[in-house]
């Protein structure tokens, strides 16, 4: 067996591992079920997410936000899905549900208050850089922004030991934790998280952009997607916005770069009107506590 096919029953088995003790509630699972089938309607998806009262309200919230801009008060899920979409109330629906997930780490291997920030603010971000090329389900967008570094909180979770290993060496050397995950593991955090949000059966374009979003020429499927995240969290991590394992900032891919066909001059643009909107999104989506 070839180091890589080695490294590859690895990563399989911590993802198989964290499946088994790590799974999203199982109203996400009645969801799913009930905008797949042919005959639901609005009023049965609003019901099932009514039925978890927290949800409901964090996504009422997120509709009346300044991140949607609706002029007229969102009162119901029936209204909320009826503006925002249900898919994209679906995909927002992952988001809420993952942040309740992973509970319990450690503060010295992750502070969760400044990993969420960081992670929503690149879900702002992106969302914000999706706008600005008038792409369909910017939701999409914000959610996979928002779960991008989701492979941290599993190999915290996961592998404590080794997570605090990579650590101690990202002191001592200065180095990129991403470099350091793939010489101790061979793998990264966002490998890991993608092939946990694959296990989940969570759509390919939400997981494909986090297991690449480090790599964007790795994409095969969601490039533009993929290329989105990666210069969402590169100006997080430039802004310092919220702060994950990561202590500098990652290198830019210029193919990504070019992909998107942005000019530079919007970037001040988009970050003026992500940071509007920041805020308001982790006060929601972190239930208003920095506990």
């Amino acid at each position: 067996m070839s180091r890589s096919d080695r490294l590859a029953v690895s990563l399989a088995r911590l993802v198989e591992e964290t499946s088994t003790v790590y799974s999203l509630p199982l109203f996400y699972e009645r969801l799913n079920e009930v905008i797949n089938h042919p005959r639901s309607s609005i009023d049965d998806i609003s019901k099932v997410i009514t039925e978890d009262q927290g949800l409901a309200a964090r996504l009422l919230r997120l509709a009346n936000s300044p991140m949607f801009g609706c002029y007229a008060q969102v009162e119901s899920i029936t209204k909320a899905a009826t503006i925002i979409g249900i898919q994209q109330l679906r995909d927002l629906a992952l988001g809420v549900s993952v942040m309740g997930v992973f509970k319990g780490i450690p503060k010295d291997l992750l502070n969760m208050t400044a990993f969420w920030r960081h992670s929503i603010a690149c879900g702002t971000v992106a969302r914000c850089l999706a706008v600005y090329r008038r792409e369909s389900n910017v939701e999409r967008l914000f959610v996979a922004g928002m779960l991008h570094d989701m492979g941290q909180v599993v190999l915290a979770a996961a592998l404590p030991e080794a997570s605090r290993a990579i650590l101690d060496e990202q002191c001592e050397t200065g180095g990129l934790y991403l470099e350091l995950e793939r010489r101790h593991l061979g793998f990264d955090h966002a490998e890991l998280g993608g092939a946990v949000l694959k296990k989940w059966k969570i759509p390919a374009s939400i997981a494909e952009p986090v297991a690449c979003h480090h790599n964007p020429g790795s994409a095969e499927q969601f490039r533009t997607e993929t290329a989105l995240v990666h210069v969402a969290d590169i100006i997080c991590h430039a802004m310092e916005l919220g702060q994950g394992a990561e202590w500098v900032v990652p290198p830019l891919d210029e193919p990504a770069w070019d992909r998107l066909g942005l000019s530079p001059h919007l970037l001040s643009a988009v970050i003026k009107q992500s940071e509007s909107q920041l805020e308001g999104a982790f006060s929601i989506l972190s239930g208003g506590s920095d506990d």
